[in-house]
């Protein structure tokens, strides 16, 4: 009998379609295709499950702050009502793009997507919700919407000052993209026999 991984909860990840409706709905492949949290753990997305309501007090996240250096920590909510100039912003994150520096984001309310590539290019939804920390490492191509609910309240967590910058596909001459793809990528398939 295996275990369940309560991170399942608020987490779940899935191999996506290709179609161009609305990129709020799940877009699931037919059949559908589900990865687990260890299989995606392997492009480096880390993740874990905490308890949202009690953030200020809870000992898990500040031992995960600890542990990685979280020094910074702020809230954004991302929804119609409440994040200026929302149109522009939410197609801006929709925008394939990495950072030289890891994402680190904790639904405190809501819901919403990240998709990432996986190593084939292909691209995986990663559905968060309230209760989800999860870690984009430095170098990985990927996006953000939300879904049909059209709300998440996120804790963005960083390194030292926050750093917002994106830089959209391509930029695979980046310090971070060659190091993800080391550590990620050619190590992975050089593995493989």
């Amino acid at each position: 009998m295996t275990s369940l991984d309560s991170r399942d909860e608020v987490i779940q990840a899935w191999y996506m379609d290709d179609s161009d409706a609305d990129q709020r709905l799940p877009h699931h492949q037919e059949p559908k295709e589900f990865l687990s949290l260890d299989q995606i753990a392997e492009l480096g997305v880390l993740s874990w499950r905490l308890d949202a309501d009690n953030y200020e007090t809870d000992q898990e996240l500040k031992k995960i702050r600890e542990s990685r250096g979280y020094s910074y920590m702020d809230f954004c909510e991302v929804c119609p009502e409440k994040l200026p100039n929302y149109e522009h912003k939410i197609k801006s994150f929709f925008e394939e793009h990495l950072h030289t520096d890891e994402e680190i984001r904790y639904c405190v309310a809501g819901s919403g997507y990240f998709d990432v590539r996986d190593r084939d290019e292909r691209w995986i939804r990663v559905w968060v919700k309230k209760g989800g920390l999860i870690v984009l490492p430095a170098g990985i191509y990927h996006r953000f919407t939300l879904d049909t609910d059209n709300y998440i309240k996120a804790m963005r967590l960083f390194v030292g000052e926050p750093v917002w910058t994106p830089y959209n596909r391509p930029h695979d001459d980046l310090s971070a993209r060659k190091e993800y793809l080391e550590a990620f990528v050619n190590k992975a398939v050089g593995t493989a026999a």
